[in-house]
């Protein structure tokens, strides 16, 4: 039976190693590590060191960084009376060192017992003992300490003594509930307290018993036992919570801000917010400087540029298609999301290839203390989350899985209604990730596996010779990285496997002479598999200078199948040579950067940071681009921060979103270029109100932008192989953002969004005979120019666990160029008297009407026993808007003889009625 020990300061060993010094105000460490005996004094702040010892450990005196905060016990390990003992108490007295973690990394004896089998017991307990870790400028570092253990023989405890003890947790997340106050039986007093594990112990007398047990945002609640002479009974006890999931301010580990333009959502921000399904990255479609393809459709505009101008990442780790079928969800499970940054503009430099914003999910860290279990399903798709951490071994194993049903909804829907048309359809989804993340020293190693799949198609008819077709996209990643402290700071490598797909399959029906069969006739088919790895090193050099280095490469190897009678969209002989018909490529993309985060002084953070790339298209084809990049900001007030950045930018040749091969093979017209500028504020005007602004200026000098109508159709065959299909644009404007970020049982913010985006083009201009009459140079609206786009999303929660959210959106139509929508078209009557439209000068172009729409979210959480339940209704476009996406140009024969038009002329907008109703239940062990 032990004591409690008591921990007693006379003297502190100090131990700097690579592992600690990473600290600001550490000077680098030998590869060794070094043990120096300092003298410690009291301060305001804790401990620290005379002057004396600071320079001796290489520190500056007057630097402020001196200051020593000494380890405090948080978890006891007390050492049992060795059984069958007799004797009188004695002492052992330890030395401790205590690592960065808070762990007894070792245990000396310093004076032994009388009794060589209780100093055994000492050494044996000492491991488990846990401390917070000592600080030392702010930095944690490994010390030693002297620690008493206290013995005394155990004390015969009469039969009569009755014990309660047991546990209290919350109930549905079984979190144990530490400081939680237990009253016996009515007592004013409390009888005892919860540690931090949750665990209590009570010495009652036999009989029933009134156990009141409080612990804050839990409901009071009053339990009876009952316990007989001697009885010692395990009890655990639940307390309901006040809140499911409450809406809590947390101050959270977050990266100093050095870059322009970064928003980072957390927590119930990324998975509340009506309209998105529940999924963290639909968000980002209500961020400023954001547009759309179209409502619902989720990929993010940034700031006028191409979808595929936009980087998505995963810890560093860039993924070609972020979302199901455009409309669905993320091909990550929700529950493996941490946090969401988005950089509308001027990335930092550890963000490469791209030309315009960057996306990166940070995945959560596995936790430690138990189980996890997660499973959900709604109207579209089921899923299920599992976390298993193993203790001994430094382990943690996490596995997801979503599967859709949409294809069976659909025959359900068409049986309904009895539409054979909707009965041909198919769409489905599936995806999958995993990790196993290991502890090895004081790093980690962690392997992680996701992988998607679309697919969409129409059946043919049960008719002879009746034609079909779908596609198939699919891609999987295999990522295996490691960190560890390094040379006094964090270093990291990483490897990555990826193959993506996109498959175009022709199916039709024939007659067997016995039955009508569908069989496969044909496949166009993409595929590019790579290999990448990474490595990378940060450090703080001093109190005011950070560094970051970094560098990556990537091997790439892309090839075209064409089986039976399948051809590429639009596809001729003369197309064979064509990369962006029969893509066929091997390349290898290669980079370094290297960043300094300089603070002159406590108002000003400078940022500047030098990116370099190299792109090998095999044969013989090699671009590099340098990127510089800079990012001031300066702290005007305590609550007002100027801020501004610059910086180059490439990428190779997009179309539209990413289609495998293609956007490597297309590498051979050359690189896109521009920069980026942008100046701004931040206003932290009270607390819970945070304002920023930022005004941007991007000219693209080299832009190299394929649309659908140029993979398609015949533009290229028009302008030749050999035509350089380059051009040169720009596109400036404004972002507004007012958000109330998570706490006070609600989030929200408002934003407003000002683009001008423009292309310099030649196009034709068009006579009333709808041929081309001359061809002109020109600036032209860019065909994802979205003038003016408002966002308002608030959702609050209130007490009896019901939350409900609302989503307003808005935003002006595109230019209607016949890109990606129709072409404006004008009426005209030719010298014979017919009437007939004809093309509009692309100069002329009008544009889509605007868009409004609502989303709502009401959801509400069960707690139970071990688990809790939510159930909610989320649905996009509850004002069952319909966004025009293009107009359809025609004319109807006028009837009234006194009317002098033969033709009326009619221009019908063809409308999206985007309605996406979803009920979802989840469950959360």
């Amino acid at each position: 039976m032990s004591v409690p020990p008591a921990v007693r300061w006379v003297l502190v060993l100090v131990l700097l190693s690579g592992a600690t010094s990473h600290a600001q105000g550490v000077p680098s460490a030998t590869s060794e590590p070094r043990a120096i005996e300092v003298d410690v004094h009291a301060t305001d702040a804790g401990q620290a060191l005379s002057a004396e010892d600071a320079l001796r450990l290489g520190l500056s005196p007057d630097a402020g960084d001196t200051t020593l905060v000494p380890p405090s016990l948080t978890a006891d390990a007390p050492a049992t009376w060795p059984e069958g003992l007799e004797g009188t108490p004695g002492e052992v007295e330890l030395e401790l060192l205590v690592d960065v973690e808070g762990r007894v990394a070792e245990a000396k004896v310093t004076r032994a017992a009388a009794e060589p089998r209780l100093t055994d017991a000492a050494l044996a307990a000492a491991p488990g003992l846990r401390f917070t870790p000592a600080t030392l400028g702010g930095a944690p570092v490994a010390v030693r300490l002297p620690f008493v253990y206290r013995f005394a023989p155990p004390v015969q405890v009469p039969a009569s003594t009755t014990h309660l003890s047991g546990e209290v947790r919350a109930r549905g997340t079984r979190r144990p509930l530490s400081d939680a106050a237990l009253f016996l039986d009515g007592a004013l007093q409390p009888s005892g307290a919860t540690d931090a594990q949750g665990r209590f112990a009570l010495d009652v007398t036999p009989g029933p018993h009134k156990v009141e047990v409080r612990a804050p945002g839990h409901a009071t609640t009053v339990f009876e036992e009952t316990l007989t002479q001697g009885q010692t009974l395990q009890v655990v006890y639940r307390l309901q919570p006040r809140e499911v999931n409450p809406y809590e301010t947390v101050v959270r580990d977050e990266r100093p801000r050095t870059e322009v333009t970064r928003i980072s959502l957390h927590e119930q921000e990324i998975r509340e917010v009506p309209g998105t399904l529940g999924d963290p990255f639909r968000v980002v479609m209500l961020m400023p400087g954001v547009g759309s393809l179209a409502s619902g459709i989720s990929y993010p505009v940034v700031r006028g540029s191409q979808p595929a101008a936009t980087g998505f990442f995963l810890d560093g780790v860039r993924i070609p298609m972020l979302y199901h079928l455009l409309l669905g969800p993320a091909v990550v499970h929700p529950d493996f999301i941490d946090t969401v940054d988005f950089y509308s503009g001027a990335p930092p430099v550890q963000y490469g290839r791209v030309l315009g914003g960057a996306v990166e999910g940070r995945l959560s860290r596995p936790r430690e203390d138990r189980l996890h279990f997660t499973a959900y399903a709604d109207l579209i798709n089921a899923g299920g989350f599992i976390e298993q951490p193993f203790e001994s071994t430094g382990t943690s194993v996490s596995v997801a899985g979503r599967i859709s049903y949409t294809a069976m909804l659909i025959s359900l829907a068409a049986n309904a209604f009895q539409k054979k048309e909707a009965e041909q359809l198919r769409a489905g989804f599936w995806d999958y990730q995993a990790r196993v993340e290991q502890k090895v020293g004081r790093g980690r190693l962690r392997l992680f596996a996701l992988g998607s799949s679309d697919d969409v198609g129409v059946a043919p008819e049960l008719r002879d010779t009746a034609d079909g077709g779908g596609v198939v996209s699919r891609f999987h990643r295999i990522d295996l990285r490691g960190t560890h402290p390094l040379a006094g700071g964090e270093g990291e490598v990483g490897v990555t496997l990826g193959w993506d797909g996109l498959g175009l399959s022709g199916e039709q029906t024939r007659d067997t002479g016995e039955e009508l069969i569908r069989e496969k006739v044909g496949e166009y088919s993409l595929s590019q598999a790579s290999i990448s790895a990474r490595a990378g090193w940060r450090r703080a050099l001093t109190s005011s200078l950070d560094l970051a280095v970094g560098a990556d490469v990537e091997h790439r190897r892309s090839a075209t199948v064409i089986t039976g009678t399948a051809r590429p969209p639009g596809w001729r002989p003369s197309d064979d040579a064509d990369p962006l018909k029969r893509p066929s490529a091997l390349a290898t993309f290669s980079g370094a950067y290297a960043s300094a985060t300089w603070r002159p002084s406590d108002r000003w953070t400078v940022t500047p940071g030098l990116r370099v790339d190299a792109y090998h298209l095999v044969p013989g084809m090699t671009f590099t681009a340098v990127e510089p990049r800079l990012s001031v900001r300066h702290a005007l007030t305590d609550t007002l921060t100027l801020k501004g950045g610059a910086g180059l930018y490439h990428q190779p040749p997009t179309v539209l979103v990413h289609v495998p091969a293609i956007d490597t093979a297309s590498l051979r017209y050359g690189l896109q270029s521009g920069a980026q500028f942008d100046v701004g504020a931040e206003w932290k005007a009270f607390e819970g109100l945070e304002l920023s602004a930022d005004a941007y200026f991007n000219p693209l000098s080299r832009a190299v932008e394929f649309d659908l109508t140029d993979v398609l159709e015949n533009r290229r065959r028009r302008l030749g192989l050999d035509t350089d299909p380059a051009t040169s644009g720009y596109a400036y404007g404004f972002d507004l953002m007012a958000r109330h970020p998570l706490g006070r049982h609600w989030f929200g913010w408002v934003s407003y969004s000002f683009l001008q985006s423009k292309r310099k083009a030649r196009f034709g201009r068009i006579g009333d005979d709808n041929k081309v009459m001359e061809t002109v140079d020109g600036t032209l609206p860019f065909a994802f120019e979205q003038a003016h786009t408002f966002n308002a999303a608030l959702s609050y929660k209130f007490g009896n666990n019901w939350t409900v959210g609302t989503v307003v959106h808005f935003n002006t139509g595109r230019p209607e160029t016949g890109q990606i929508t129709s072409q404006t078209q004008r009426w005209v009557t030719n010298a014979d008297g017919g009437q007939e439209w004809v093309r509009q000068d692309l100069d002329r172009t009008q544009r889509l009407a605007p868009f409004f729409r609502v989303d709502a979210r009401i959801a509400k959480s069960w707690a139970y026993q071990d688990f809790t339940l939510d159930a909610s209704l989320d649905v996009l476009n509850i004002s069952a808007q319909q966004e025009v996406v293009a107009y359809e140009y025609g004319a109807e024969s006028n009837l009234d003889p006194d009317s002098p038009r033969a033709v009326t002329p009619i221009r019908k907008p063809i409308r999206i009625p985007v309605i996406l109703p979803l009920f979802g239940l989840k469950a959360t062990y």
